[in-house]
Parts: structure tokens; C-alpha cells; sequence
């Protein structure tokens, strides 16, 4: 551990020093330079504290890395930026966390002010409350350290991998670019590297059993419904066609149970899924040749719960405070939903009990790509927890479902996340949270 943060220290005292350099030849004689948001944000994806050169007097680069190695050790969403008292706090939140990008906790130290706000995923804006009112010490260092205290033991989510993945680039170049800072250090960096990989392999396969749960069900589901189907290739008019269909349907079945049994990470799930949807829709065809009826189009399956086979209709339906948009239902839903019924909804288990699969998080992601594609999913999916996650750009380059997903926090948004969690405080005037909360600077 010694190692680790006198690695830090080196590091952090040879930036600190091309920033003075650098604001040296950019800034007249006596002018202070205002470091910009976006510089801050780009600091914290890439470490838990950021300190500005300006302050400091306010968190020394010891206590600071002492605080880093808290929260990566408890691999938690956690955020705190230490700038100084002249620093503009009109709507600082808001940009912090828009330039960040990165859902989770953030505690910002202004001179001698503190305040905090979170994404609602990660923690509740009453929770935040609590959790600045509970925080001791008589000097920003003892705050600070009380503030990440408490963070570390009631945030949800994991670290962003952006942490990781700094690590990584350390590892590579920066031993070769500080030298002597390698060579004093190299061994605690290493540390470092296998930690981080360490830490997002066991993040993987935790998404991974949560996702295997939902997934060994609708394989049984799937399997169960060829149980049920009493169709055999001998019987009275029966066709080299609907034979095709009932091969492939096992295929299906067969290739899904292949995928889940390989599955390594929560990405591999698409496949199952893909393939037991594949399977329901050759079923919905073999029913409708043995019935004599027009075969069906290619529909994706009912946006309620897959299980329910292809869906055979659009239905207008919004998510809780949502707007209303159209999705694909199964009969049984259409009639629920016609007659002012409430459509038969998978859930899922999350921290917070039974939830609806679009409103238990991203881990779910690839799960639902496998059913509906890439392309469906944002518009299906609009106002829910898992379409704030999938309409992010980052998320949007995995294909919608193909990437890990991730959990409650440290995951990457973007711009999308809700403004409200982050207004107030800093600016507003004194009160903290605008009119949601008490007390404040």
C-alpha cells in the first residue's frame, strides 16, 4: 500500500507541476487560471479525487491518495473533486456530472463549502441529505474522509471501468514515460493493474449470475413448450414443412442451452436469447400451418415478457411518468391493455424486491438485445431505467445488449441522466437540493 500511494504522490506532484508550467506560459504574470469543468471530469474518470493545483491547502496529495485507495478498495461509484473558494459554482454539479459522464456520487469541496449529489440509481437524493448531514470533522481533509466513510457504505454500483482502464494505460506507458517513478513504484502499480482486472472479472461474473437466473428460466419455459406441443412428424397431415419448423425449433432449444452452458460473460447471454427467440417464432409458424391459418410476418416478441411467444399486435403503453409510445404485444396482453388491465409483466429480482426487467438496471441489457435487436430497444424502451442506460453514445457503440452492461452505478451516460438529481446546491442560493431538502451552506 506504501508503494501504491507514493506512486501516487510522484505522479500527482510531476502533473501538478507541467499544470504549473503550463499556466505559467498561458496565464499573465499575477492572473490565477480557473481550471474548466472539463478538466476536472476528465480527472475523475480516471481517478475517484481530483485535487485543483489551487487547493491544495484544503487536501494534501497524501490524504487524497489515502481517500482514492478507499474507494476503489470498496470498488464504489464514488466521486470527490476538491476545488478553491473562488471557483464558480452556478450549476457545477450539473456540468460535472454531464462532463463526466459517469453515474454515481459526486462530492465536491469548495473552499470551506461541501455538497454532494447523486444519480438516483446510485443513491436517493434523501439518502445524500442524510449522508452530508451525518458527516464529521472540523477541517475539509476530516470532512472529506467522513464524507467517502459513509459514501463507500451506502452507494450502489461498482467503480466505472474507466479506473481500470487508467490503470491499464499507466501500466503501459507510464512506466516507461516517469522512469525513476516506475522503478520506485512498479511493483505497487502492478498491484494496482491486477486489482482493477481483479475487481471487473468478479464485476462480470456477478452481472453474469444475476442474468443466468432470468435466462435458465426461459430456457425451461422454452423447453417445456416443445414438451407441451404433442406434435409428431408421423401424424395425419403432417408436412416436410411443419417438420422443418419442429427441427428447428429444437435446434433452437438445443443451441441455447449450448450458449448459457459457454457463457462467460454477461455479453455471451445475447446469443441465448437470440436463439430461444428464434425457436418461439418457429413454433408460432408450425402452430399456424397445423391450424390451416396464414403464416404469421416476423414480429419481435411481446415487449412484456418474452415468454409470451412473438407478439401479434402493437399496443400504445407508457412507463410510469412516462410518455405513451407503441410496443409489441402478445394476444393475452392486447386484451389486458384493451380493457384497461395491467399487461402481465416480467419481473426480475433487484436490491428493492420484484421489478419490472426494464426498470432493474443495466444488467439486464443484453438479455433484452437478444430479444429485440438493437434497433427497437431505444424507442421501447424510452423513460425506463434500462433505455436512460442504452440511449447513452457509449452504451449505443455495443449494439445495444452486447456490452457488459454493469450495475446500479459506475456506469457510462453521457448527457442522459436526470438534471434533477443534480440541481440545486452550490449557486441556488443556500439551500440544498432547492426546495427537496434543508439546511445547506
Amino acid at each position: 500500500m506504501r508503494h501504491l500511494i507514493s506512486v501516487r504522490i510522484m505522479v500527482r506532484a510531476l502533473l501538478a507541476l507541467l499544470l504549473a508550467l503550463g499556466a505559467a506560459f498561458a496565464v499573465a504574470p499575477g492572473a490565477q487560471a480557473e481550471t474548466p469543468v472539463s478538466e476536472v471530469a476528465q480527472a475523475l474518470q480516471k481517478s475517484p479525487v481530483y485535487v485543483d493545483p489551487a487547493a491544495s491547502d484544503l487536501l494534501s496529495d497524501a490524504q487524497a491518495d489515502t481517500l482514492a485507495t478507499k474507494i476503489e478498495d470498496a470498488d464504489k461509484p464514488v466521486f470527490v473533486a476538491v476545488l478553491p473558494e473562488d471557483y464558480p459554482k452556478t450549476d457545477l454539479f450539473q456540468k460535472l456530472r454531464a462532463q463526466t459522464g459517469v453515474t454515481g456520487l459526486y462530492g465536491v469541496q469548495v473552499g470551506n463549502d461541501f455538497d454532494a449529489r447523486a444519480d438516483g440509481s446510485v443513491l436517493s437524493r434523501s439518502a445524500v441529505q442524510n449522508l452530508t448531514v451525518a458527516m464529521e470533522g472540523d477541517d475539509p481533509a476530516a470532512r472529506l474522509d467522513s464524507f467517502v466513510g459513509l459514501a463507500v457504505t451506502s452507494a450502489s454500483g461498482s467503480a466505472p471501468d474507466s479506473w481500470d482502464t487508467a490503470a491499464d494505460d499507466f501500466d503501459a506507458g507510464g512506466l516507461i514515460g516517469l522512469g525513476a517513478v516506475a522503478l520506485a513504484g512498479g511493483a505497487g502499480a502492478y498491484a494496482l493493474v491486477r486489482r482493477n482486472r481483479k475487481r471487473k472479472a468478479e464485476a462480470e461474473w456477478a452481472a453474469l449470475a444475476k442474468l443466468r437466473v432470468v435466462v435458465d428460466e426461459d430456457i425451461t419455459a422454452f423447453g417445456e413448450e416443445l414438451d407441451r406441443l404433442d406434435f409428431h412428424p408421423g401424424e395425419p397431415g403432417a408436412t416436410d414443412e411443419m417438420l422443418g419448423d419442429y427441427e428447428h425449433a429444437l435446434d433452437a432449444y438445443d443451441r441455447a442451452k449450448s450458449l448459457m452452458g459457454k457463457a462467460e460473460r454477461p455479453e455471451d447471454v445475447r446469443g441465448v436469447t437470440e436463439a430461444l427467440e428464434d425457436g418461439r417464432f418457429a413454433l408460432a409458424v408450425l402452430a399456424a400451418r397445423r391450424e390451416g391459418r396464414e403464416l404469421p410476418a416476423r414480429r419481435p416478441p411481446c415487449f412484456f415478457d418474452p415468454r409470451h411467444g412473438p407478439a401479434v399486435a402493437d399496443a400504445s403503453w407508457a412507463p410510469e411518468g412516462g410518455t405513451p409510445r407503441d410496443v409489441p404485444v402478445c394476444e393475452a396482453d392486447r386484451v389486458r391493455i384493451e380493457e384497461g388491465q395491467s399487461p402481465d409483466v416480467r419481473t426480475v429480482d433487484t436490491p428493492y424486491g420484484r421489478r419490472p426487467y426494464y426498470e432493474a438496471g443495466p444488467v439486464y441489457g443484453p438479455w433484452a438485445g437478444g430479444y429485440f435487436g438493437g434497433g427497437l430497444l431505444p424507442g421501447l424502451l424510452m423513460g425506463t431505467m434500462l433505455g436512460h442506460m442504452m440511449a447513452s453514445p457509449a452504451y449505443a457503440a455495443t449494439d445495444y445488449g452486447a456490452g457488459t452492461g454493469g450495475m446500479e452505478g459506475g456506469d457510462v451516460s453521457g448527457s442522459d441522466f436526470d438534471s434533477g438529481d443534480f440541481g440545486g446546491g452550490f449557486g441556488d442560493g443556500g439551500g440544498f437540493g432547492g426546495g427537496d431538502f434543508g439546511g445547506g451552506f
